[in-house]
Formats: C-alpha cells, sequence, structure tokens
C-alpha cells in the first residue's frame, strides 16, 4: 500500500544491511574511545594494537607479519613500530629462528600497556550485556571475521573454529559444549576465541568440516582433524605465563 501522496513507503533494510549498520556504531564508539584515550596513554590506536598483536604471539613478529595483521602498509607499521621502540615499549632483536630476520619483543612497559589496549568505556558495555547475548554476538561475530577471511578482506585470524584443537558440540544441551583438546576441557560459545596464541590450523578439509559441524549443531564424529592431544605438560607451562585460561581472551 502506498503512502499518503502516492509515494511508496520506504524498503525497510535488509538483514545484512542492518548488522552492518550496528557494527559500524560499534566501531565509532571504539575509535572515538581509543583517540579519547591515546592522550592519557600517550598511544595511538594503532599503536595500542600493535601491543596487542605482539602481546598475543606465541612466536616473535617482524614488522611485515605486523602490518599483515592489521592489514596496513609496511610504511604505516614500520612508523608506529619506531615510535612504540622510542618510547620503550617495544625492543627489536635477532629472531632465532632465522638471525637475519628482526623480531618485535614487549619491554615490562609494554607488556602493562598491552594489558590495557581495549577502551575501558567499551570493555564496560559488552560486560553488561547478559551472558547469553555475549555468546550468541560472539559466535554471530566469528561467522562474519570468516566470511571476510575468506573474501580476502582481514587478515587469517587465529579462530577456534578452525583450530585442529576444536571439537564442536561434543556436549549438546550443556552451557559448555565444545571441547578444546588444548587445555582438555569444555568450552562454550562465550569462549570461543577470535585470536588465540595457542591456535594451531587444521588442515584445509578439517576446517571446512568444523565449521560445517559447529554451524549445524553436530559433533565431529571424528570426521575431522583428530583427537591428537598436545604433549604432555605443554598447557601447563604455558599457564604459568598466561594470567587467564584459553576462553578467556579474544
Amino acid at each position: 500500500m502506498g503512502t499518503p501522496g502516492g509515494t511508496s513507503p520506504e524498503v525497510e533494510p535488509d538483514t545484512g544491511r542492518r548488522i552492518v549498520a550496528g557494527l559500524a556504531k560499534i566501531a565509532m564508539a571504539i575509535r572515538h574511545a581509543q583517540w579519547a584515550a591515546s592522550g592519557r596513554r600517550g598511544l595511538t590506536p594503532t599503536q595500542s594494537q600493535i601491543l596487542g598483536i605482539v602481546a598475543g604471539s606465541r612466536a616473535p613478529l617482524g614488522v611485515k607479519a605486523v602490518a599483515a595483521h592489521l592489514a596496513v602498509t609496511m610504511g604505516t607499521a614500520s612508523e608506529a613500530v619506531a615510535t612504540l621502540v622510542n618510547k620503550g615499549l617495544l625492543r627489536k632483536g635477532a629472531d632465532k629462528a632465522d638471525g637475519r630476520a628482526v623480531a618485535l619483543r614487549l619491554t615490562p612497559r609494554g607488556r602493562r600497556k598491552a594489558a590495557s589496549q581495549w577502551p575501558e568505556a567499551v570493555m564496560g558495555a559488552a560486560d553488561a550485556m547478559p551472558e547469553p547475548e555475549r555468546a550468541m554476538l560472539l559466535r554471530g561475530l566469528v561467522g562474519m571475521v570468516r566470511s571476510m577471511q575468506a573474501r580476502g578482506m582481514v587478515p587469517t585470524s587465529r579462530m577456534c573454529v578452525e583450530c585442529r584443537y576444536f571439537r564442536p558440540n561434543e556436549y549438546p544441551g550443556k552451557p559448555r559444549l565444545h571441547h578444546c583438546l588444548y587445555i582438555d576441557g569444555p568450552i562454550g560459545d562465550a569462549d570461543l576465541r577470535i585470536d588465540c596464541a595457542e591456535m594451531e590450523p587444521a588442515a584445509a578439509p578439517g576446517r571446512d568440516r568444523l565449521w560445517e559441524v559447529f554451524v549445524n549443531g553436530q559433533p565431529l564424529d571424528g570426521q575431522g582433524p583428530g583427537r591428537t592431544r598436545p604433549r604432555a605438560g605443554t598447557w601447563r607451562s604455558r599457564r604459568e605465563v598466561h594470567t587467564s585460561p584459553k576462553g578467556a581472551g579474544s
């Protein structure tokens, strides 16, 4: 039915457009909060993100890897890294695996700064959401990141849903319905990580199978990457380094 005057009613945007509109508002809030905090912390949002990337990596990263993680040019990454080195938050050293390469490592001050890279106001808004809503939102974000990753729009992320340790839907009907072989324990949708330092990619066919059964709510049934467990003591030694168990981070 037309509206008064013979004009057609405004077409309601489809779901995809509404999702993007919502994400745009969140991105704007995060960006504004990051710039507001940059004066207090003396860091730009890019510099804060670099500290977080270096802190979350098991292996030392070079400038090229940092640029790839952030999807920025080498020039932008090099300039930000040089500033962080001058501020005493990063240091450059030789990569033990390749003596010709430069590896970036956090200084003690840099590690403290990296622990607070996300604006407290935005984190507070996320923490105020009911747990089921947070879990649902995180699950949806994982799917969107994976879709964008497949299209080459974002750098490859270290996500649970593509990890050889991930066993989806092992405990149907339970709050923590998945299983992580790395910690040998159950995890829920709210524990899924988008950037996990312990993530080890499953083989390509295994990744496709993992995603299929994850979305459809099925257990893996032995058709994925297999139940290979990490070496004894591996998690114990790393847990002494990390302050939170797998699932509590990004």
